[in-house]
């Protein structure tokens, strides 16, 4: 089942049982893949996909973030909700280990040395890794660790 289908489905559920926040968030992925699909004037595949989603759990948390500085853990717990939600549509998330050994074995293939270097790696990394859900600042940071 793509996941166009899933979100289609799974909104019917959450209408079915009432369930407000679901049907927001799936709602406004459906809008933000649709927005993609208008802006790239095709239609998107699963791994295209979850990168709009993984936008959206991104905003999500540095909209938590903020809420939580201004004290307001109401709404940084909304947000949080929201998050659990998307993350539901996403493919499992790489293990720091597992990235670990992607960005060793691309430090390799580059024959990268320092951080001038760094651009290629980073391409190559999240060409590797593109549709699962992995965080560029982390890999960024990894891979900024290996090479000084």
């Amino acid at each position: 089942m793509s996941l166009h289908d899933r979100l289609s489905d799974d909104l019917k559920q959450a209408m079915k049982a009432k369930d407000q926040l679901r049907m927001d968030v799936i709602r406004m992925v459906k809008a933000a893949v649709l927005n993609k699909e208008l802006e790239l004037k095709k239609s998107l595949d699963d791994a295209e996909m979850s990168r709009v989603m993984t936008t959206l759990v991104k905003q999500r948390k540095e909209a938590a973030e903020q809420y939580q500085k201004a004290k307001r853990d109401d709404l940084a717990g909304k947000e949080l909700r929201e998050i659990a939600i998307i993350e539901g549509y996403l493919p499992k998330a790489l293990s720091s280990d597992e990235i670990t050994q992607v960005v060793e074995t691309v430090i390799r293939e580059t024959g990268a040395a320092t951080l001038k270097d760094m651009g290629n790696v980073m391409k190559a990394v999240m060409v590797r890794l593109a549709g699962q859900a992995v965080d560029g600042k982390q890999i960024s940071e990894l891979v900024r660790a290996k090479l000084q």
